[in-house]
């Protein structure tokens, strides 16, 4: 099965990582933190990070021929799961205006730190771009 590589150019350029990987009807989507184009971790706390990192997965299934309701699985990494769920009501607003309610297969794991050191969050996915019915 032939793969393509997805790496949109509205996100930072990726160094020894791909943003996300087609493999036939799967896109796996590479973890995405608050990351912005410049490369550096937008300002704010878990709200404004969880746009950011979203918008990164979101763009990179665009990118591949996705969209939202594709996805049917996503990791949510977390340096402070009770901020997290403190903001939990915002977060769900702001998924369901990003990307609806064909909510996927998910886990949050809270961890002790991310690569960049100032990330609250990262969210990695996995969809399915299923045959378009005729």
């Amino acid at each position: 099965m032939p793969r393509q590589i997805i790496n949109p150019d509205s996100l930072v350029k990726p160094s020894g990582f791909a943003h996300g990987v087609r493999a036939g009807d799967f896109v796996f989507l590479g973890g995405q933190t608050a990351m912005d184009a410049e490369g550096r971790i937008v300002p704010g706390g878990i709200v404004e990070q969880f746009v950011q990192a979203f918008s990164n997965v979101l763009t990179t299934l665009e990118a591949a021929g996705g969209r939202p309701s594709d996805l049917v699985d996503a990791t949510i990494y977390l340096v402070d799961v009770d901020d997290y769920q403190r903001n939990g009501r915002e977060i769900g607003r702001l998924w369901r205006e990003m990307a609806g309610t064909e909510y996927p297969a998910m886990a949050g794991i809270g961890v002790t730190r991310l690569w960049q050191p100032e990330a609250l969050i990262e969210i990695q996915g996995v969809a399915h771009l299923a045959a378009e019915e005729e």
